[in-house]
């Protein structure tokens, strides 16, 4: 299922791409979207401890971020995430997909909210099937108490836009 929407919002899309974007702002996002990753990384790391590529991933955005590697480092290292979920548990696997998307913001901003939703998936799946309305919800409140107060509002508002292709995960 994708989770990027197939018209992108100019309010994601850096100003060197024709969006409005601040390079300030793009750090934000990408500060907010490691967070949400990181905060489900024990998920993962449960299930395959010696394993570092998601970990590696949310230290390689956070390169990104203070400028010491380039995107196309950070784009590349999102695959190498994504892929050491392969064959895990739901909670494990959506934990590596979350650093995935993480990463890769550094390449296209509105990869934050996949690195939410799986965030939010990982949560969900990790608990009893009766407890995982609560556990999502739980989640998504801590990832929105941890937006950036300049983008809370575009952020809410792509949740909103975005919840139907990211498996309903922003919905109240």
């Amino acid at each position: 299922m994708p989770i990027l929407p197939k018209v992108r919002d100019p309010r994601l899309t850096t100003i060197r791409r024709g969006g409005t974007l601040t390079d300030e702002h793009h750090h934000l996002l990408a500060e907010w979207a490691l967070q949400c990753a990181e905060h489900v990384l024990h998920l993962f790391e449960e299930h395959a401890p010696d394993d570092t590529r998601p970990r590696d991933a949310i230290d390689v955005g956070r390169a990104w971020i203070r400028g010491e590697v380039p995107m196309t480092v950070a784009h590349d290292t999102a695959f190498t995430a994504n892929a050491a979920g392969r064959g895990l548990p739901d909670a494990a696997r959506f934990a590596a997909l979350s650093a995935g998307q993480a990463v890769a913001v550094a390449h296209v901003a509105a990869h934050d909210l996949g690195a939410a939703a799986y965030a939010i998936r990982a949560v969900g799946a990790s608990v009893a099937p009766r407890d995982a309305g609560r556990a999502r919800a739980e989640e998504r409140a801590w990832q929105r108490d941890r937006i950036p107060a300049e983008l809370r509002e575009l952020v809410l508002e792509d949740q909103q836009a975005r919840s139907p292709i990211c498996w309903n995960v922003f919905d109240d």
